[in-house]
């Protein structure tokens, strides 16, 4: 039997509702998937990697500068990840954190300043995320039935926020005590991911853990633990994880499009109306839905 592959979906098929088609299918099946031909010009992403890499090859003072106070609450600037899970194993990566959108959130404190172009490339980055996210939720709205904005709108609207994280996985001698992220879905809406050039994300489907395949071209969408609920479960929420290499660094860049804090998200009313259509989530303020969930609480 040939390997499973995640999908890969080419955004520059004229027949836009095949595009569509292909979107929903791999929203419904397996949560993650590629675009190809997505717009977003390549040598862009060639220079927010370039920075993202120069800003962890800076010495520890230096990346101390945009560190994350240690009395805050909130996820923004630098940090070193370093925690045990209940086999012993330890998850080991530093991580950069700072919001991309809207402007009236950005803390540009945490934004590095060892390179004059970093702010100017982030902030064009977001604007072509922002678009491509936008694109694939309208798709997402018309899959179940609704208006193009309607996901949006349950996300948030002109509120959503879209969160820029730069993680750092070191090479680790033994990959049996270490793993970079261990698995999970993500708490957001949508989560854009990009990476240099060494694998390590893996999507679990059907029992299994299938490599994503990554090249440059290529961008990976992760349908989240909002789009799921807000589609009353009938999108998938793509349980993932990522493995570590014993000699090579690996980067990635996530953006996560997510609610405003004090947004309320659940299923949208027009799915759950009528007999056969009960809730099978709870709403929940999305402040209260990320604490929940990263302590591992009960949701629903």
């Amino acid at each position: 039997m040939p390997e499973e592959e995640i999908p890969v979906v080419d955004l520059s098929n004229p027949d836009e509702e095949q595009v569509a088609r292909a979107v929903v299918k791999a929203s419904e099946e397996w949560g993650i998937f590629q675009v190809v031909n997505h717009g977003i010009p390549a040598e862009l992403i060639r220079r927010l990697k370039e920075l993202g890499t120069e800003f962890f090859e800076l010495p520890e003072t230096e990346k101390e500068a945009v560190a994350r106070p240690a009395d805050s609450t909130d996820l923004e600037g630098y940090t070193t990840d370093y925690k045990k899970d209940g086999q012993g194993r330890k998850t080991w990566a530093d991580h950069l954190f700072h919001r991309i959108w809207p402007p009236s959130r950005i803390s540009y404190r945490f934004w590095p300043k060892n390179s004059p172009d970093y702010r100017e490339v982030n902030e064009e980055y977001a604007k072509q995320i922002k678009e491509l996210s936008e694109k694939l939720m309208g798709w997402l709205s018309e899959g179940l039935g609704l208006r193009r904005d309607a996901l949006k709108e349950g996300l948030g609207g002109d509120t959503v926020e879209y969160l820029m994280k730069v993680i750092f996985y070191p090479p680790c001698p033994d990959l049996s005590l270490l793993f970079g992220a261990p698995p999970h879905t993500d708490l957001n809406g949508l989560t854009f991911l990009i990476a240099n050039e060494e694998e390590g994300l893996q999507a679990y489907q059907d029992n299994n853990w299938v490599d994503v395949k990554y090249d440059d071209s290529r961008i990976v969408v992760i349908v989240a633990d909002q789009i799921r609920r807000m589609s009353n479960g009938r999108y998938k929420s793509g349980q993932h994880r990522a493995t570590m290499d014993t000699e090579r660094t690996r980067i990635s860049w996530p953006v996560f499009a997510e609610p405003n804090l004090d947004h309320v998200v659940g299923p949208l009313p027009e799915l759950i109306s009528g007999e056969d259509n009960a809730p099978k989530f709870k709403p929940y303020v999305y402040r209260d839905y990320k604490f929940l969930k990263m302590n591992n609480l009960p949701l629903d």
